[in-house]
């Protein structure tokens, strides 16, 4: 399609070379003769055979900005899932992981205090044997809604697999993060969980380490294991 007589360009390479830059220019909602400057056209040029092109040109442009934020969208809420533990509204192990790694970098970057909690069920087998695997996991999620409930937005809640819980304390040192392990313990354990006919008692051991400037995650969530199983040998003593 020729423009004018001036002009050699076909349309369907200015519709092209103006999809492209879509994505790069905030056209906004204006009407064809705004755009003259953004496609390269004179007002001259503006024929009402033009216009109508153009606001086809444009219709499709503000499409293909929807599709593009509707991906955007989309793509955010599958991280999101990918991040998630399967059973419990916390994240799983490898995204708990990333984020102490951050926490590290940052504690080493910038020097502030941050601890590790990590949990684990006592006889959480016995409860599977008792009471079945659907009260085992109503269990697990009863821990980590009671865990996210009593620990602030900025710190991290994880479930590590199995029975085993995390917590990432941001800002907090470690008699802090030992007073708080020690209240998350008690809040847990307060209430048992209702499955069914049944009411499940909670019983939990906590460690406590603070997370070293760029320490690697592993170690320090072996060390904060470590210190977990010496308590739970003392409750059991």
């Amino acid at each position: 399609m020729k423009i004018s007589g001036a002009r050699t360009e076909p349309f369907s390479a200015i519709r092209r070379r103006a999809l492209t830059q879509a994505g790069a220019q905030a056209t906004g909602r204006s009407g064809p003769a705004d755009k003259a400057g953004f496609l390269g056209l004179t007002e001259a040029e503006l024929t009402p055979s033009v216009q109508g092109a153009l606001k086809t040109l444009l219709a499709e442009i503000d499409d293909l900005r929807g599709e593009v934020g509707r991906l955007k969208a989309q793509l955010t809420e599958v991280e999101g899932l990918a991040d998630r533990d399967v059973l419990a509204p916390v994240l799983n192990r490898r995204a708990f992981m990333r984020e102490l790694g951050r926490v590290a970098t940052f504690a080493a970057r910038y020097g502030a205090p941050a601890s590790l909690v990590y949990l684990d069920l006592d006889g959480f087998k016995s409860v599977n044997d008792r009471f079945g695997h659907a009260a085992g996991d109503a269990a697990l999620r009863a821990v980590a809604e009671r865990l996210t409930a009593n620990v602030r937005e900025s710190d991290v809640v994880g479930r590590l697999g199995g029975d085993e819980f995390a917590v990432i304390l941001v800002q907090a040192d470690l008699e802090t993060a030992r007073a708080k392990a020690d209240s998350l313990v008690a809040v847990i354990e307060r209430e048992p969980v209702q499955c069914g006919d049944w009411s499940v008692p909670l019983h939990l051991s906590a460690g406590v380490r603070l997370i070293e400037p760029g320490a690697d995650p592993e170690v320090a969530l072996a060390e904060a294991d470590a210190t977990m199983f010496v308590r739970k040998r003392e409750r059991r003593a």
